[in-house]
């Protein structure tokens, strides 16, 4: 089955049970890995809408309740997100997301290139808000810790392709290092230099994810496939030649 292209600025393909398992990149007992789409959010909103969360009916596989998220990944962002498939699989997920014990990394296409090919971002986030629905992270003194570290992959004309490891789970965290480091995310609205949605899709993947999910066993390691909406942009910062 065509894996259909979900567009951050009109999602208007229904997503429904077929789409959703072929998405379906790891199963055990107590977890499931899916790859995201780009331009859904993962559960419903203040504004309503469609959302992953209310398709996950189909995950169950003969389990008597429904799988639940174990972690976030925002609206414009694709990539390996990771579902419990119960309660006690929940808790134990969250315990290890809570303390940072699974190795996540991103890619990112961004505008500019960082002052060196490798480093690390150690900036505190903290929550700002002109209502309950309008709000955004900033860098901010006092805020709560922030870290990320980050590896040149490729480069062209104006754009880096990054990857990125936070070792710390902030919401918008990539997104507002990245900025802070004078290197937006392309696409991104909020953060970046892009002030309208007519440009390209946020360019930011949840590209692999390592759980060490059984203490007597290897973690387990689920990588993502790189969305349609991010190849090119990869593919001009070198993707495909020799790595």
């Amino acid at each position: 089955m065509a894996i259909a292209i979900y567009d951050v600025r009109l999602y208007t393909l229904p997503m429904n049970s077929d789409e959703l398992l072929a998405r379906l990149l790891y199963r055990d007992a107590l977890m499931l890995v899916i790859d995201k789409p780009a331009g859904i959010p993962v559960h419903k909103g203040t504004g309503g809408g469609e959302n992953l969360e209310q398709h996950f009916e189909a995950l169950r596989f003969g389990l008597p309740r429904t799988p639940a998220l174990a972690h976030r990944l925002d609206r414009g962002t694709s990539g390996c997100l990771v579902l419990g498939r119960h309660r006690q699989a929940l808790h134990r997920l969250g315990k290890m997301f809570a303390s940072n014990r699974i190795k996540k990394t991103y890619w990112a296409v961004v505008a500019g290139t960082p002052p060196q090919d490798e480093g690390t971002i150690d900036l505190p986030l903290a929550k700002q808000s002109e209502s309950s629905k309008r709000w955004w992270m900033k860098v901010e003194e006092g805020g709560q810790q922030a870290i990320t570290h980050y590896k040149v992959m490729g480069r062209a004309e104006g754009i880096t392709w990054l990857e990125m490891e936070p070792k710390t789970g902030r919401t918008h965290q990539l997104r507002v290092h990245a900025a802070a480091i004078s290197c937006p995310i392309i696409g991104d609205t909020i953060y970046g230099t892009q002030v309208t949605d007519d440009g390209p899709m946020l360019q930011l993947h949840a590209r692999a994810i390592e759980i060490p999910l059984y203490p007597k066993k290897d973690p387990i390691t689920v990588t993502a496939p790189v969305p349609p909406h991010m190849e090119d942009f990869l593919q001009k910062c070198g993707y495909g030649k020799s790595k």
